[in-house]
């Protein structure tokens, strides 16, 4: 399969918020935003750019988020765990503090935080795979 991007697309009903997290917070780069489509508001953010990105958006009407299991994760490997500090420092000064990892093998390695809408994610200190 010949893929030539990849978005990650997920509904909130605090786009606000979101993007406070991901952009001031986690410090993602926007690559692209929309405002008023069809009723839709979004912004995405690169992973690090847009062959890969994040995607946001945002009902005029709103729509339920339930937030997923404990389980359902974002995972960023980060390559030193003085980025990690920075980045986990910054968040928890804006109110989103460490989560004890539903599985434990994040604990080893990463810190987990839950999003505005109770999404988790991981910054985890790896070069990836």
């Amino acid at each position: 399969m010949p893929v030539v991007q990849m978005r990650i697309a997920r509904p909130t009903d605090q786009l606000d918020k979101i993007i406070e997290f991901y952009e001031t917070g986690l410090g993602l780069q926007r690559v692209g935003e929309f405002w008023q489509h069809n009723g839709y508001d979004g912004v995405m953010y690169g992973l690090p750019d847009t062959n890969f990105h994040l995607e946001f958006t945002a009902h005029e009407v709103g729509s339920p988020c339930p937030a997923p299991t404990k389980d359902n994760l974002l995972v960023f490997y980060l390559p030193s765990w003085d980025v990690m500090n920075k980045v986990t420092s910054r968040l928890e000064e804006m109110g989103y503090p460490e989560v004890e990892a539903e599985n434990p093998y994040w604990d080893n390695a990463g810190i987990t935080i839950e999003d505005p809408d109770g999404w988790r994610i991981v910054l985890f200190s790896s070069t990836g795979l």
